[in-house]
């Protein structure tokens, strides 16, 4: 028996165990290997005889989620750099288009405005003049209230939308005044701006004029600065420079040129800029006003729509009675605005003036006075609303491919860049055009109307452009402009940013386009999540664990302590993966993706930890596996348990996965096991650190199946090691909010980038309860190629339009990504764990959960969402039975689901904000047509049979509804096997029928043509399918398949629906089951069961008629008799039979049985908790103390306990009693390898016993209840069964009824319509005849119904597909658009690249002197390997190095510069340079790490110990001194490992083992192999203990 460890009554001494190599950070080399697992020996050196060091290392396969996808990468990479270019295009366009529509606005506003007309049409040697007339000066002020009001009528929309459909908060009255009066100060000064100023001056000046609109921004962000920030003094030096120049701007017109109009520029400024206030205002600003503001501005995240519900109304009206008034103040009746909006956008004439040749050129100021001659031009009236769309979607562009730059990570060059961009632009395309025009009017003759242009400079010239336009102080508006919204180029938002982390007002300012993106783009839009600050965990380190005693103190001691801590918001990602019964190459799979997602969070760990850089996407990460029916009868007694053959497939598949992932020959360590209440558990430590723990269930002892392992990890998880936590609420809300279950099959195979992409729709959207990816079925054969096709129809269409209109509706349980916070949330958790009582529970609850589980979430307001970015690839059914035994639980519990739901769509419409009443309409549509689906498929076989095969509709129906019927009648009565033969031979005949109809519909298309209703149908559906597979190029070859899903249609929605309700009542699995061991006993008893059976058949002859009345009598013999060919027997002195001997004993056995089971009862009664009798059947056995339990199998088999024990007191040698918590069998089985046994604490132990007493005791067998099921079950199917058929049966006669009237009831097709002309001689007349299509009922049904969800379908699919390659495209990372390497510093390079990095010097591949599996590949270097000296090198003895962190602290310490030293350093991938520079930089990082940790050990050796704990080391229950992690620690001085420690560490240490809380218990200590040892161990303090000395690799050691 292996070593069983108990827990030790008192520590051991501490010996070597305080040691610590300071510069080696942690463990030595061989730490992974030089523990006492292999029965006593210390097995440090791995020894190769020379004869057998040739090798078979792994090869690497691509296949599934490793398949090669540089193509796809490179068209990505492809398509980010077009998103530069396109979105920097159409921003920089839309920008300046927009800007300069405005400016072209603005100068027909002016009263009485000349203009030069062109001469061109009217007279070459004369020049013309034109004023503007009242309707023409209208039409443009309309044009700019229009402009002004879209942007703030989308504002309302939203507002509304979001206040009546989601929540609001009503803001504090004195907070909604100053809101209001901002904002008002702010569409004041726009119609200002608009209306009197702009007009006013020329174009060029007013373009310039738009950099001076920053004024009280400048002001706050100058006065909201904190003594916090780096540099501060000359940032505020800057600040002042900026405002300054900012009010330069607005004093510089009316000064110079002294018109008294101007003054208004300064007031129409600053007006507008306090539109822009929040943006600049901080609560931790040192001025109380700004932190008064700064308050408003953090209420507005829950006030804004609600206040904005309201202004945008105000500020529309107040924009129009602004414009009024100024109309009025110019000494027009403002009357004419209403009174001659018809005329101004109607035909009216312009009248054109000619000018006398006298006046040279020159404009005069009255044309009235002089004796000029005029022409009437018609109008180009419609110019305004041109120039009007013109600027409307040149803003909404910019606006909206701006916002997409952010979303996709591009903002400095395709957002900032053109933004700033846009006025420089604008004012060098208006030099240029008016210069032009000023030159020669004709110049945009054709293109402008001759009457409107911009307002020019008056005699302007370029070279006086410096002196006369202030173009020296508009480069200081513009670059203060871009000190004061520098903000933009240095963005910190997250992938997919929501808007309202974008921007501070979710809209934007049509009229000033590039301020409004300037300074509305937010300034503090760091992600919510982000890792805890390295340098505040330096800090803690050494007394980190101590520091916990004040860290649970009640809060009012510490007031100035947030509760929520930075670790606190680290994401967790718990995998949870359940199994069953799953092949090796499945297994191999899933456990490959597992060791991937190991060594991804290990490199971002050491990431942080060594390279001292902030990863936003680091998670903690640790694998629970939960298998089904883990346990069997053992080999050698009924009476105990051995894992089963697929746990023991698990444990020696691991070592195989991880040496394919990590390419060398890796051996684990062997799991620790645990017995536990529930059956046991396996637990092994990843090359990468992380925990994978396989939670093995005894179906005796805990309820089995799916469902009850998803409440067990639910629980575990969430409740015990969550809940339980000694720690404040907000701080166990904020871990909820970051905690993922990451649900799994045990057959996927997927990337760490899949759960990042999950991980990364969680972040964006904080009511997300669940996150689904792409599932890829992976196989072979007819059947998976099927699914192929069937699987991507329904992502590509379905599954996006439930993601784009409403929610996706099940997040399959094989790939999934769930919000602990949500499944916590009422009615979710709770509701899951509900026993299945009646019958439709068996079908909802149990044959779906996943389903049910998103309804659950649905129900409570919870979104659930579809990445289809997210790859993931899970092994579907190869056979045709497997296939529809999968589906025949699938078709009942997803409508069972849908019901439900579509049930409560009042109460669900109300608490979820996704769910609309559209989209209720849209789910009983596809549920309409799930229902009618076997109608509609039989109503399209009778009508395709006509069309194909030339017969009558009644001949076609009876041909149809035949085998419809008969099949019917085999799924009632005959069994599944017979019911799938059937199934499969109908399927096969339809698809050779549907073959036939699609040649048949082919013919008929050719004659009716491309214009008939069914060519239509057919083109369009084929149409959407393959534009659905170009807009997803890595899976377009699904498409190939669709030809097999056609001829499936009959089988898959016709049979397959027939079959799945008539057998409703059919609530087993279906799918990868095999047959259970049996006892002896049940061996033994099927064995008489077969002879008994054998000879009754043998009685039975074919004349047996003949022994009727004879023979009957078994238990009579006669001393004489005979029989004649079995036909007759003859007995003489009958007497009675003797009774067998082996029958005696048979009663004997019994009659013990009976005792025994009298014994056990009375024994359960005295003794309750002996063995959890009361409810789980297994009985105790006793075995002889010997200590290989071998032994066992050769001391004799008794046939009961009784005997064991009636032998034990006989025996001389003692027998140990065996118990399942303590020493069960199945911890001692060789096939669960050699690994220490361990043992759960009393608190885990008392959780799941009171678990299983809660929710998951076994449900017993009781006939009765069993019997009430199945007659449930069976009334459930008849009832469904008859509403089913009723329904179609109705629909199928109403339609054919009509379709043998289609003559008097059909709609003519307008389409394709045929002429025939015919020639009557006789009478010498042309007929014309017109033949139109008909559209039949059955045509009408589809077109209608399935063109309908088609169309739905195909638009949505469009919008999640540009969502899809956004998401996409933010996560492409392009090291040649924003910086190239060689332009970064070493320390940016090692930053950017810090996981890429870390990858590499982590591999354990070629760091125990192994070659690379290809060296030397390719035909011109295969005679040049070094196979010998590789061989030689394997031979030599060697430490093997197991964990990653170790492999890169052995490369990371020898890093040096020095190329002699160093020649081939695996720092970064090819793509990348590895110069020395790099290698210089890694190495200072590497001495900064380490005197950071030799400073930090100072003081923990006393200087930072503030609390003086001098409490010993605790003990775990191994006997072994937990050493103390200092790798990860929060900032509130607890680290994770002690937050979750389950054997008695520090949190156990502090706050008791039964100190009157529950203390949880989840995390196991792992002794040295996750242990870095550049934490000091703590011991007492001791200043007598303190020393430093000199190891042998000269790197310095402490010892306390």
């Amino acid at each position: 028996m292996s070593a069983v460890r108990h827990r030790p009554m008192a520590p051991p001494a501490t010996g070597e165990h305080g040691d610590s190599d300071d510069n080696n950070f942690t463990d030595d080399e061989s730490s992974p290997l030089t523990h006492d697992i292999y029965g006593g020996s210390q097995r440090t050196i791995q020894e190769t005889k020379g004869w057998d060091v040739f090798r078979d290392p792994p090869i690497k396969i691509e296949t599934g989620s490793t398949a090669n996808q540089e193509c796809l990468e490179l068209t990505i990479k492809i398509l980010k750099i077009f998103a530069y270019i396109f979105t920097f295009i159409i921003v920089l366009t839309g920008g300046v288009i927009a800007k300069g529509t405005v400016l072209f606005m603005t100068s027909q506003v002016r009263k009485d405005r000349k203009i030069e007309y062109c001469n061109k049409d009217l007279g070459r040697d004369k020049s013309f003049v034109v004023v503007l007339p009242e309707e023409e000066r209208i039409a443009w002020i309309w044009a700019l209230v229009i402009a002004y009001s879209l942007p703030e009528i989308g504002s309302l929309i939203r507002s509304v939308r979001i206040c009546f459909f989601k929540t609001f908060t009503v803001p504090k009255m004195g907070h909604f005044l100053f809101i209001w009066l901002m904002e008002s100060l702010s569409a004041l000064g726009t119609a200002l701006l608009m209306f009197v100023v702009l007009p006013q001056i020329d174009a060029i000046q007013g373009a310039m004029l738009t950099n001076c609109l920053c004024v009280i921004p400048g002001i706050f962000g100058l006065l909201s600065r904190t003594s916090k920030e780096g540099k501060r003094f000359i940032k505020v030096i800057i600040d002042l420079a900026a405002v300054a120049a900012q009010v330069t701007g607005l004093v510089i017109w009316p000064l110079l040129e002294n018109r008294r109009e101007l003054w208004v520029i300064p007031v129409a400024c600053v007006m507008i800029s306090c539109g822009w206030w929040e943006n600049y205002v901080s609560p931790q600003s040192p001025l109380g006003i700004m932190r008064a503001l700064g308050r408003i501005k953090e209420e507005m995240h829950y006030t804004r729509y609600f206040c904005h519900m309201f202004l945008s109304m105000w500020k529309i009206l107040l924009f129009i009675c602004v414009t009024m008034l100024i109309y009025w103040a110019n000494g027009d009746e403002p009357s004419n605005l209403f009174s001659l909006y018809s005329e101004a956008f109607s035909p009216h004439k312009i009248v054109v003036y000619e000018l006398p040749a006298g006046l040279g050129g020159v404009l005069p100021d009255t044309l009235e006075s002089a004796n000029i001659d005029t022409v009437d031009v018609d109008a180009a009236y419609n110019t305004a609303m041109y120039v009007l769309l013109l600027q409307i979607f040149g803003a909404y562009l910019c606006y909206i491919f701006g916002k997409f730059a952010c979303k996709i990570l591009i903002q400095g060059f395709s957002y900032a860049f053109p933004v700033s961009l846009t006025v420089p632009i604008a004012v060098s395309s208006l030099i240029a055009a008016c210069g032009i025009r000023i030159d020669d009017p004709c110049f945009f003759h054709g293109t402008i109307p001759d009457y409107l242009f911009f307002t020019s400079p008056s005699n302007f010239r370029f070279n006086n452009f410096v002196t006369e336009q202030m173009a020296w102080a508009w480069i200081l508006w513009l670059l203060s402009q871009t000190w004061i919204a520098l903000h933009i180029w240095t963005p910190k938002c997250e992938r997919l940013a929501t808007t309202e982390k974008l921007f501070v007002s979710p809209m934007y300012s049509s009229l000033l386009i590039d301020q409004s993106m300037a300074l509305n783009r937010r300034r503090d839009d760091q992600a919510d999540v982000k890792t805890e600050d390295l340098s505040e965990i330096e800090k803690e380190k050494g007394d980190e664990y101590y520091e916990t005693i004040s860290v649970h103190t009640d809060r009012s001691s510490a007031p100035n302590k947030p509760s929520i801590k930075s670790s606190d918001n680290i994401t967790r990602i718990y995998t949870c993966a359940t199994m069953w019964h799953e092949t090796k190459d499945e297994m191999i799979e899933f456990l490959k993706s597992i060791m991937r997602m190991d060594e991804d969070q290990c490199a971002r760990r050491v990431a942080q930890k060594y390279l001292r850089v902030l990863d936003p996407d680091y998670y903690e990460f640790e694998t629970h596996i939960f298998f089904d029916d883990a346990f069997e009868i053992s080999d050698h007694s009924d009476d105990d348990i051995q894992c089963n053959r697929f746990v023991k497939l698990l444990i020696g598949t691991m070592d195989e996965a991880a040496s394919e992932i990590h390419q060398t020959t890796i051996r684990l360590r062997p799991p620790k096991k645990y017995p536990t209440p529930y059956g046991g558990r396996l637990v092994w430590t990843l090359p990468g650190k992380t925990k994978f723990i396989a939670h093995l269930k005894d179906k005796d002892r805990i309820r089995h199946r799916k469902r009850w392992s998803q409440v067990m990890y639910m629980y575990y998880l969430l409740g015990h090691r969550l809940m339980e936590l000694p720690i404040s609420v907000d701080r166990k809300d904020a871990i909820a909010e970051n905690t993922y279950l990451l649900t799994l099959d045990g057959d996927i195979d997927f990337k760490p980038n899949a759960v990042t992409l999950l991980v990364d729709l969680m972040k964006k959207n904080r009511n997300l309860g669940a996150a689904c990816g792409r599932i890829h079925p992976v196989g072979s054969g007819p059947m998976v190629w099927y699914q192929l096709f069937e699987y991507a129809i329904g992502h590509w269409l379905q599954k996006a339009t439930e993601h784009m209109i409403g929610c996706v509706l099940c997040s399959p349980g094989c790939f999934s990504l769930f919000r602990g916070k949500a499944l916590m949330d009422d009615n979710v958790m709770k509701k899951y764990t509900t026993k299945p009582t009646e019958a439709r529970h068996y079908v909802q609850y149990d044959q779906g959960e996943d389903r049910w589980l998103c309804t659950l979430l649905l129900q409570r307001g919870y979104r659930v969402e579809y990445s289809a970015a997210s790859d993931a690839y899970t092994h579907c059914p190869e056979g045709f039975n497997e296939f529809y035994n999968q589906r025949r639980r699938w078709v009942p519990s997803t409508i069972a689901n849908i019901m439900d739901l579509l049930g409560d769509a009042k109460r669900t419409i109300k608490i979820n904000d996704n769910i609309s009443l559209l989209y209720v309409f849209y789910q009983m549509m596809l549920m309409g047509g799930t229902i009618l689906g076997p109608g509609t498929i039989f109503l399209m076989l009778v009508g395709a049979f006509v069309a194909a095969f030339r017969i009558d509709n009644w001949t076609s129906f009876h041909y149809n509804i035949v085998p419809i019927l008969g099949f019917m009648l085999i799924c009632f009565t005959c069994k599944a096997n017979i019911q799938l033969f059937v199934a499969q031979v109908l399927s096969t005949c339809y698809a050779l029928i549907m073959m036939a109809v699609i040649v048949g519909t082919a013919l008929q298309l050719g004659e009716d043509g491309i214009g008939s209703p069914s060519a239509i149908f057919l083109i369009s559906m084929v149409g959407s399918f393959f534009i659905a597979a170009c807009l997803h190029p890595q899976e377009f070859w699904c498409i190939t398949c669709g030809l097999i899903y056609l001829l499936s249609i009959p089988s898959m929605y016709l049979l397959l629906i027939l079959y799945s309700i008539i057998n409703l009542n059919v609530v087993s699995w279906g799918t990868r089951e095999v047959v259970a061991k049996k006892t002896k006993k049940e061996l033994e008893a099927e064995k008489k069961a077969a002879e008994e059976a054998k000879k009754r058949v043998k009685q039975k002859s074919m004349l047996s008629f003949l022994q009727s009345g004879i023979g009957d009598n078994d238990d009579e013999e006669g001393s004489i008799e005979f029989s004649l060919a079995g036909l007759f027997r003859c007995v003489f002195c009958t007497h009675g039979k003797t009774s067998d001997e082996k029958q005696q004993l048979t009663s004997i056995a019994e009659s013990l049985d009976t005792i025994k089971n009298r014994i056990d009862t009375i024994e359960s009664a005295v003794d309750p908790h002996g063995h959890h009798a009361s409810r789980h059947n297994r009985r105790r056995t006793t075995s002889s103390g010997s200590k290989d339990h071998h032994l066992l199998s050769s001391v004799a088999e008794k046939s009961g306990d009784e005997s064991d024990e009636s032998d034990s007191d006989t025996s001389a040698e003692p027998k140990q009693e065996r118990d399942f918590l303590t020493n069960p069998y199945w911890i001692e089985d060789p096939d669960v390898r050699k690994g220490e046994v361990d043992f759960l604490s009393s608190s885990e132990i008392q959780f799941w016993k009171d678990l299983i007493d809660q929710y998951l005791y076994p449900i017993d067998n009781d006939p009765v209840e069993q019997a009430r099921i199945a007659k449930d079950l069976k009334e459930l199917r008849d009832s469904s069964v008859f509403a089913f058929f009723m329904i179609n049966a109705l629909f199928v006669l109403i339609v054919f009824l009509l379709q043998l009237n289609k003559d008097n009831i059909h709609v003519k097709w307008p389409f394709g319509v045929r002429t025939n002309i015919t020639y009557d001689e006789s009478t010498q007349e042309v007929h014309i005849s017109k033949d139109y299509l008909q559209l039949e009922p059955i045509g009408l049904v589809f077109v209608f119904f399935f063109a309908l969800i088609l169309v739905i379908q195909f638009t949505a699919m469009l919008f999640h597909r540009f969502g899809t390659i956004s998401h996409i495209l933010a996560s492409t990372e392009l090291n040649f658009c924003k910086k190239k390497s060689e332009d970064l510093t070493q320390d940016q390079l090692i930053d950017k690249h810090a996981v890429e990095i870390v990858k590499n010097l982590q591999r354990l591949q070629g760091i125990d002197g192994d070659y690379d599996n290809d060296s030397g590949s390719g035909p011109d270097r295969i005679a040049r390997r070094k196979t010998i000296q590789n061989l030689e090198k394997a031979r030599q003895p060697r430490r093997q190095i197991g964990t990653l962190d170790v492999a890169f602290k052995k490369r990371f310490l020898k890093l040096t510069a020095d190329a002699e030293n160093n020649p081939a350093t695996p720092i970064l991938t090819r793509r990348l340079t590895m110069r020395a520079e790099t290698i210089r930089a890694l190495e200072v990082r590497k001495n900064s790490v380490m005197a950071e940790r030799r400073k930090s050990a100072m003081q923990t050796l006393g200087a930072k110990n503030e609390y003086g704990i001098t409490t010993a080391l605790p003990v775990n229950n191994n006997g072994a001194i937990p050493n103390p992690r200092s790798g990860r620690v929060s900032n509130a001085g607890i680290s994770i490992k002690d937050v979750f420690n389950v054997n008695g560490g520090p949190a156990e240490q502090i706050y008791g083992s039964n100190g009157g809380g529950t203390i949880n218990q989840g995390y196991e200590h792992v002794i040295d192999e996750d242990v870095e040892a550049n934490s000091l161990r703590l011991t007492t303090r001791n200043p007598h203990q303190v020393s430093w000395g000199q190891n042998t690799n000269g790197n310095s050691t402490g010892r306390m």
